[in-house]
């Protein structure tokens, strides 16, 4: 071969490597404290803080981020991903996010709507006529329970509030429950997908009448075979066409390319005044099976994996009203009635409401913590947090793999030592 020709491939070559676009991950523009109302000193206060709960040996690590105004002016990576390979936790590292996932799929039923493909008030039955009837259980007083028709259809809007009566199989009926397989949350080692969980789910009695009472569980699984009922997609493909590819989560997935695998963050539990490594392959309290899984069951209320950056651009989105940069995913007033407490006499936590998908504060001093009225948020099982504060105009994240998580206070001193360190 020639030397001219050997020089002409080169450049070809070269040519190639530019030309082809290299997928990173996108971060929110970054910012130095000061100049977006933050003492660096003050927030070095956090960083010793989180650093002490790794040298106490009550967590293995955990990613920290805090963004003001737009920015990031705090992202810190603390103590190791994996404590017996001694693999240092990195910003990217990518964590079982598992409830936070519902504030997405509540997001994608939003978008649905705003297209005109369903209402929230709609009866759920319209879209998935397993649920046009469903029933009750009613605890019997010195025990048992009784199975009744529920008084009225469950709504989209209900499945979004919690209010629908759908536990996670733990109430009167649990034994119902246990022996159709489906208790706890965990779906990612079922090789079924999720429609046909969901239409087992609705043949079980619930806890309560629609609408009489806030209670937690597979409310957001529902939403996610509704989704995908409703746009014909499986909903892994929804969220990556709709959410993910649009905001540019390129981390956010329901089970873990194979080339990505050595960032996932290993889970721990409180033990004996420590920490121990969870089981492997585990179930719910377990390392899971988010890797080697059967990538069949797509769960809208717990399956999905992210990092702190990629929720961060999430949750500003949400903060700009519906916006991210240049893409416009939700309109201004779908954020304010997702962000808005629709709860009425059923019982929640002191101080806040419940909105479509997000916690919301009602009133700071009788919840008793530092924030804002109208501040918004969730978390997740694997001890992970997040709020969005738009008073403030603050986004945090904080993930972390521990559960159980025991009796360590990293939550409280986070959103104290984040408050304290606003200067403005």
């Amino acid at each position: 071969m020639t030397a001219r020709r050997i020089t002409s491939l080169l450049l070809l070559l070269a040519l190639t490597v530019v030309a082809t676009p290299v997928h990173t991950a996108e971060d929110l523009p970054r910012a130095q404290p000061d100049a977006v109302g933050l003492s660096a000193d003050r927030l070095a206060r956090l960083t010793d803080a989180m650093q002490g709960y790794v040298a106490a040996g009550q967590l293995a690590g955990g990613v920290v981020l805090v963004a003001r105004r737009g920015r990031v002016a705090y992202l810190n990576a603390f103590g190791q991903r994996d404590v017996a390979s001694g693999s240092a936790m990195g910003e990217d590292s990518i964590f079982r996010i598992a409830s936070q996932t519902k504030a997405i799929v509540s997001t994608g039923v939003m978008l649905l709507q705003e297209e005109g493909k369903l209402l929230i008030s709609d009866p759920v039955g319209r879209y998935l006529p397993e649920f046009a009837a469903t029933q009750v259980a009613v605890a019997r007083e010195g025990g048992g329970y009784d199975v009744v028709a529920a008084r009225g259809q469950v709504t989209i809007r209900q499945l979004l509030t919690h209010t629908s009566g759908v536990s996670y199989g733990n109430g009167p009926a649990s034994d119902r429950w246990e022996e159709a397989g489906i208790q706890g949350w965990y779906f990612a080692d079922r090789d079924e997908p999720v429609g046909d969980t969901i239409a087992r789910v609705a043949a079980l009695p619930f806890d309560a009448h629609p609408g009489e009472q806030w209670i937690y569980g597979y409310n957001t699984d529902i939403l996610g075979a509704l989704i995908e009922a409703v746009s014909g997609q499986p909903l892994d493909e929804f969220l990556q066409a709709r959410i993910f590819g649009p905001l540019g989560m390129v981390d956010t997935h329901f089970y873990l390319p194979a080339e990505k695998r050595d960032r996932l963050a290993t889970v721990y539990s409180a033990a004996n005044g420590g920490i121990e490594r969870a089981p492997e392959p585990g179930h719910m309290v377990g390392q899971g099976a988010y890797v080697n899984g059967s990538r069949t069951s797509f769960s809208g209320g717990a399956g999905l994996l992210s990092t702190a950056t990629d929720y961060a651009r999430f949750l500003q989105m949400m903060l700009n009203g519906g916006e991210l940069e240049d893409t416009r995913l939700l309109s201004r007033k779908t954020v304010e009635l997702m962000t808005t407490n629709h709860l009425t006499d059923q019982p929640f936590r002191t101080g806040q409401g419940f909105g479509l998908g997000f916690s919301v504060v009602e009133d700071v001093g009788a919840r008793g913590l530092p924030g804002s009225k109208g501040e918004f948020g969730w978390g997740g099982a694997y001890h992970s947090t997040y709020w969005v504060d738009p008073v403030e105009e603050l986004v945090v994240v904080y993930l972390t793999q521990l559960i159980p998580a025991g009796d360590i206070d990293d939550h409280g001193r986070l959103r104290s030592l984040i408050y304290q360190a606003i200067v403005d």
